[in-house]
């Protein structure tokens, strides 16, 4: 049987309750069940004294003489609570017995030595008796008295009490589900109208936030992470439809190039030097293409956060020696220099060709921005264990600093024709280095040139 949230409160509720009332109810049963035999055995200890002390013995008989105790009317009638008096000696035959008895013969123990109290019946009555050692004046068992009391009320009350617990027990039990599922009910009603909220929240009402409870508790806590969860999706729905435009610009871009001269070629015949001019520049399109889908790939590999990483320590001086053939045709072209300020036991633990990586998008970018005849200036600062590289460009401004790291971005003054670049650079350098936990921040100011840093832990 499937219950509701609600139903599911007040059940564990009524169970637990239901093993708290049944532990009270047998308390009680137990108190007043002690209660009653107890106040028996007192009534039956006070008849003993009042028989002891109107006994007579001579030497080690008994001798039953005619007194008060005898003739008391509780011990004549066998209907309402009697008192039943039984006297053996001590080879078990019967002295005397109180006339309620009539034929009747009360259980008792020969060969007991002290006083003991147990139930028994007499004809269809229940009675609680004691028995007791007569002794002597050598304190020699002599005989036996036998007192029993009818416990035929204490019987009662204890049947009453058993079944008035009996009954209350569903009761108490059905009541208890009851309100607890009426209070569960009203206690959930935040959490229903929470569940009726984020269900009517799709992409098209994305900004939708839950309401928050006014007092602080656990459905205020609920609410408010729901709202921080909805937050980020809204965030990463923005980032991806800004990814999608603007890879479909920049995708659009070489399509666009690529298309304009074939179309230009078709329109008449051309010189073949003509042909091959076009063709080259289909070519660096197309290949411009690839490497925007490669980093497309790239990034979608980091943001998987499936990349394996092998941390060893890694020689930075060989690092940026073997770097440094792959940078060196960009340098040239530009007329720039890379001044390389890194100890020779400058090492790190990392791995080495996600660091390139890192370092080749770094590089590329302060050549790509850097001033013709200019410098790159790499530094490596041991007591703090941070590397940095420097650009003497025309810097960036301080109002683009924080977007320089998204997809795609690049600030407007980049945005030409003469600098290429799909934007995805820094945001590869970004994600690989959080991925290799290495911070990298950028310091900046416009005509002061760009100061990369990345700081290794």
């Amino acid at each position: 049987m499937k219950l509701d949230f609600r139903n599911r409160i007040a059940l564990f509720t009524a169970s637990a309750a239901a093993v708290t009332i049944g532990v009270v109810f047998l308390v009680v049963y137990g108190v007043v069940y002690y209660s009653a035999y107890n106040h028996l055995d007192d009534d039956i200890q006070q008849e003993k004294e009042e028989v002891l002390n109107n006994l007579r013995w001579a030497d080690d008989s008994i001798i039953i003489e005619r007194m008060p105790e005898w003739e008391e009317k509780e011990h004549l009638q066998i209907e309402v609570n009697p008192v039943f008096l039984q006297v053996v000696n001590r080879q078990g035959k019967l002295r005397f017995r109180s006339s309620n008895l009539q034929n009747d013969i009360l259980l008792f123990d020969p060969n007991l030595s002290k006083e003991a109290f147990y139930n028994s019946r007499i004809g269809d009555q229940r009675i609680r008796q004691g028995q007791f050692p007569v002794l002597n004046e050598r304190n020699d068992i002599i005989g036996h008295l036998t007192v029993g009391i009818s416990q035929e009320e204490s019987a009662i009350v204890l049947h009453n009490l058993r079944n008035t617990l009996w009954i209350a027990f569903p009761l108490l039990l059905f009541v208890l589900f009851l309100a607890t599922s009426i209070a569960a009910s009203r206690g959930i009603a935040p959490v229903k109208k929470l569940i009726q909220t984020a269900s009517g929240i799709s992409e098209a009402n994305i900004n939708t936030r839950l309401s928050l409870p006014e007092n602080k508790d656990e459905i205020y806590l609920l609410a408010a992470t729901i709202n921080e969860l909805l937050q980020r999706v809204e965030s990463g729905l923005q980032r991806e439809k800004q990814f999608t435009s603007d890879a479909s610009h920049e995708i659009r871009t070489p399509l666009t190039a690529i298309r304009g001269t074939l179309e230009v070629l078709l329109r008449k015949q051309r010189e073949p030097m003509q042909y091959d001019e076009k063709i080259k520049r289909v070519i660096g399109e197309v290949d411009r293409l690839n490497a925007m889908l490669d980093q497309l790939l790239q990034l979608a590999r980091l943001e998987s956060g499936h990349i394996p990483v092998s941390r060893i320590p890694v020689d930075l001086p060989a690092l940026f020696n073997a770097r440094a053939e792959e940078w060196q045709p960009r340098l040239q072209k530009k007329n720039m220099e890379l001044r390389v300020q890194i100890p020779r036991a400058a090492t790190v633990t990392t791995d080495a060709a996600m660091l390139s990586i890192v370092l080749d998008n770094l590089i590329g970018n302060a050549i790509k921005y850097g001033n013709a005849g200019g410098h790159i200036d790499c530094t490596w600062c041991p007591d703090d264990s941070f590397l940095t590289i420097c650009d003497n460009g025309p810097g960036i401004l301080e109002a683009q600093l924080p977007y320089i790291f998204d997809r795609f971005y690049r600030a407007d003054d980049s945005r030409n024709a003469t600098i290429p670049g799909s934007g995805l650079g820094l945001s590869i350098a970004k994600k690989t280095a959080d991925v290799l936990g290495i911070r990298l921040s950028v310091n900046s100011r416009e005509g002061e040139g760009t100061t990369f840093v990345l700081h290794f832990t």
